[in-house]
């Protein structure tokens, strides 16, 4: 997927910004049964949307560090008519399988991740997104985070310790001069794992006893 990203004083998304106390992942994928003019104008508003959600917490509650980013799919884009050439690195992510374990594919058509120190206004944001994109499209992923403790997975692990730092985030995660068209974008990957919780707290008590 491709996400817009610039400077949050250019009241556009901001993908650099560090991990907030509260997140909300929503994948949707349009509906088969919707007309493509009213998915194509649907689209249209919820871009508007999101641009006013994030100007607004600017302004509002600029300490709450709230933002919502959005990402379109490689099919999407093709569906939407966007620009021509795309990103030249978007594409669909196909499905890896190796001898003990597969990387899997998780499709979607349009991404939100949304983040707020707040949880009140990221639930809001979800909740107004939702509104939006429910007459064009199915939400097949609603994930809800925090931090927890230190900034650790429910797994133990603290995510994130090999991250850059300061200006090496841009060079990283933003787009460059490679692709000027898309200049301050980004490419966002998307996968779903499942984890057997009760397993892996099995294992690490077997692990402590011995």
């Amino acid at each position: 997927m491709i996400q817009k990203s610039q400077a949050i004083k250019n009241n556009a998304q901001n993908v650099t910004d560090y991990p907030n106390n509260n997140t909300f992942f929503l994948t949707w994928v349009f509906k088969t049964d919707v007309e493509k003019s009213q998915i194509i104008d649907g689209f249209k508003r919820i871009c508007a949307l999101v641009i006013n959600l994030n100007h607004s917490s600017q302004n509002r509650f600029p300490d709450r560090k709230a933002s919502c980013v959005m990402g379109i799919g490689y099919d999407a884009w093709k569906y939407l008519n966007l620009p021509n050439p795309l990103p030249k690195e978007l594409k669909t992510f196909q499905e890896i399988k190796g001898n003990k374990h597969t990387a899997v594919a998780t499709g979607g058509d349009i991404q939100f991740h949304i983040r707020s120190d707040e949880k009140s206004y990221a639930y809001d944001m979800a909740a107004e997104i939702s509104s939006f994109m429910a007459p064009i499209a199915d939400c097949t992923v609603e994930v809800q985070g925090f931090r927890y403790w230190d900034s650790r997975s429910i797994l133990g692990f603290v995510d994130g310790t090999e991250n850059p730092h300061g200006d090496a985030r841009e060079y990283f995660a933003v787009i460059d001069e490679q692709d000027p068209a898309y200049k301050g974008g980004s490419y966002l990957f998307v996968q779903k794992y499942i984890h057997n919780l009760k397993a892996w707290n099995d294992l690490q008590s077997m692990i402590r006893k011995r």
